[in-house]
């Protein structure tokens, strides 16, 4: 296995690209668990952390763009970050321990294509989007759409995720993400559920992101959850459409953490409880 930490995009997009068997190291919190465990066997590791802007979080847009290296510990300490998205930053926060949060990152917690992660339903409630470098230049695309299948994502040959981008927090808005484990910690979601909403002046929704995730092959945009959301306050009967919405969207599979109908049940549960959590945020409470 050869290691390369290259000092450009450029380098290292031409390092992926020119060999078979490469992976990107970023936190390494998933690779590097699988190469011990002998899951993998690469030719070529490519450490993206000595590119420029790889470990910065950067104001843009009256929103934040997060080098794909940017650990989860860095961004809990973000004021800015916290202030605007605090759904996500919960998200991230809540992968592994207290030492893998030292490493873990967004982007590799979106390419691991884990229909449990975390962090993925929230950047999906957020609306934010990556930026992908590879041998074909640079494009943009929405979170949602990098995941395919678990385990697999739409990245072609030679891409990688070099930043995640989270758009310009709307006026009253708020965010949250919930997820239910077996345990009390150190668990992956048996059920997540990311939302985010505005208010207009007399409370009611005016705009809502509802996600899933673990319920699904990937991650999932429930609009009928938002659209139960949409001209209404956030309260008794909405929120029951809003569960039922989650619910019926819910396909997870039945294994020994939980059962489909368990899974479908808690979905509701997340979603109504994260929406009162986005709403008290957006109204400029402590949630």
């Amino acid at each position: 296995m050869r290691y390369e930490a290259p000092q450009s995009v450029e380098a290292a997009v031409d390092l992926l690209a020119g060999a078979e068997g490469a992976f990107v190291l970023a936190g390494g919190t998933d690779l590097l668990v699988k190469l011990r465990s002998e899951m993998l066997e690469p030719d070529l590791v490519v450490d993206i952390k000595r590119i420029a802007g790889m470990k910065e979080i950067t104001p843009e847009d009256g929103g934040w763009r997060i080098g794909a290296a940017v650990s989860g510990a860095e961004m809990g300490e973000h004021a800015g970050l916290i202030a605007d998205w605090p759904g996500v930053v919960e998200a991230v926060g809540l992968i592994g321990s207290t030492q893998v949060q030292g490493r873990a990152t967004l982007a590799g917690n979106l390419c691991n294509a884990s229909p449990a992660a975390d962090s993925v339903p929230a950047m999906v409630a957020a609306n934010a989007t990556v930026r992908i470098v590879g041998p074909q230049g640079t494009r943009d695309i929405a979170v949602i759409d990098v995941p395919e299948s678990p385990g697999k994502t739409t990245l072609a040959p030679g891409e990688f995720i070099a930043s995640v981008f989270l758009p310009a927090k709307p006026a009253h808005g708020g965010d949250a993400y919930l997820r239910f484990i077996p345990r009390t910690e150190m668990d992956i979601a048996v059920v997540g559920c990311g939302v985010s909403l505005v208010l207009d002046s007399a409370g009611k929704v005016t705009s809502a992101r509802v996600s899933l995730g673990a319920v699904g092959p990937k991650v999932m945009l429930v609009e009928a959850a938002a659209d139960a959301l949409i001209g209404r306050a956030s309260e008794g009967a909405a929120l029951e459409d809003l569960a039922a919405a989650c619910s019926a969207a819910a396909s997870p599979i039945e294994d020994k953490r939980g059962t489909v109908d368990f899974r479908r049940h808690v979905a509701g549960v997340l979603a109504r409880r994260a929406a009162e959590i986005a709403a008290t945020r957006a109204k400029g409470e402590t949630a």
